[in-house]
């Protein structure tokens, strides 16, 4: 009988050297070709000034409507409300909270603002709905937004 000596294998590593290197492209590719989305303005912003203006902590648990009168022609005269980038009908905001909040974790959900950015020649009346209709979407935090004063010396 002959005895078969089982053979120590040769341990394959990987490389490490270049690992840094691979990391650093991945990451500098996805910082190059993320981009940061913002909505397209689909109504015309002229935001009145303001006295007071409180800077927000965590901008991440802010929603954003606009109220104005479109820019473009084909959608009428009348201000309308759009949130993100599409005109929303006053009866589908509440639907709108719903799923902007749903999108919030758990523990931020309460704690979500929606920022109103009305133009200062829209009338108090379509402002007056859209605080209805937050009011029964329970969307009580409302933050108005102005342009930032610059304070001269």
């Amino acid at each position: 009988m002959s005895k078969f000596r089982k053979r120590n294998k040769a341990k394959q590593e990987i490389p490490t050297a270049a690992l840094p290197d691979i990391i650093f492209m991945l990451l500098f590719f996805f910082m190059v070709t993320t981009v940061i989305r913002q909505d397209k303005l689909l109504v015309e912003q002229k935001l009145p000034d303001a006295k007071d203006i409180t800077k927000l902590e965590r901008k991440s648990l802010v929603s954003h409507l606009y109220v104005g009168k479109p820019k473009e022609e084909k959608f009428g005269q009348e201000p309308l409300v759009q949130a993100n980038d599409a005109f929303v009908r006053m009866d589908e905001l509440v639907l709108w909270v719903t799923r902007e909040r749903d999108k919030l974790d758990e523990i931020d959900k309460n704690a979500m603002t929606i920022s109103l950015k009305v133009d200062q020649e829209t009338k108090m009346g379509i402002v007056s709905d859209v605080q209805q209709e937050l009011r029964e979407a329970n969307a009580l935090k409302i933050m108005y937004n102005t342009p930032q004063l610059i304070e001269k010396e």
